[in-house]
C-alpha cells in the first residue's frame, strides 16, 4: 500500500502535472517578478541626498529597471495564461543531441576564478590579460603568438577606459606607476 502526499485522486493529480508542465514559463514570470521586486526595494531603501544629485539620482536607472522587470513579468505571465509558449531550442550551430561540453565550462569558470583572485594583487591590466587570454584559450584558441598580445592590448585599452576616461578606479597593481 503506497501514500500519497496529496488528496487528489491520480486522474487529477495527472491533469496538475499535465497543467503546471505546459505551463512552466510562469516559473520564470515568478523569477522576474522576484527579481524586479528585490531590484525595486533595493533602489528604494538606497540612503540619496537629493540635493547633491540633482532631479536625476542613483535611483533612476534602478528603479526604472525594476519597474521594467515587473511589466515583463505580467506580459509574459498573460501571454503564457493565454496560451502561448516558448519555441523549442533550434539552435543554428548547436547540435542538442551532443551532451554539453563541461570541459570548456569548467576552464571557463577557472579562468574567471582566477581573475577575481589575481586582480588584487596583481592589477587589472595582468589580471585582465590572463582573463582574456584564458576565455580564448578555453574557447579553442589555440593561436600563442598572437592571443596573448590581443589579451594585453585588450586588457590595457579596458584599463584605460575605465579608469581614465569613465573615471571608474581599477587597482593598477604593479604597473600603478607606469600606467
Amino acid at each position: 500500500m503506497t501514500t500519497r502526499t496529496t488528496d487528489l485522486p491520480p486522474a487529477r493529480e495527472g491533469e496538475r502535472r499535465s497543467w503546471l508542465k505546459e505551463h512552466s514559463e510562469l516559473g520564470v514570470c515568478v523569477l522576474l517578478l522576484a527579481l524586479g521586486v528585490l531590484v525595486l526595494t533595493d533602489a528604494l531603501t538606497m540612503d540619496v541626498d537629493i540635493a547633491q544629485r540633482g532631479p536625476v539620482g542613483p535611483r533612476t536607472v534602478p528603479v526604472v529597471v525594476g519597474a521594467g522587470l515587473l511589466v515583463i513579468a505580467a506580459l509574459l505571465a498573460v501571454d503564457v495564461l493565454r496560451g502561448g509558449r516558448g519555441q523549442a531550442e533550434g539552435g543554428e550551430d548547436i547540435d542538442l543531441s551532443e551532451p554539453a561540453d563541461w570541459r570548456t565550462v569548467l576552464l571557463l569558470a577557472g579562468v574567471f576564478l582566477g581573475a577575481a583572485v589575481l586582480i588584487e594583487p596583481l592589477g587589472f591590466p595582468v589580471a585582465g590579460a590572463l582573463l582574456f587570454w584564458g576565455a580564448a584559450f578555453a574557447l579553442g584558441s589555440r593561436r600563442v603568438d598572437r592571443d596573448p598580445l590581443i589579451a594585453a592590448g585588450l586588457s590595457l585599452v579596458t584599463y584605460t577606459v575605465f579608469n581614465n576616461l569613465l573615471g571608474v578606479p581599477l587597482p593598477g597593481g604593479p604597473l600603478m606607476g607606469v600606467l
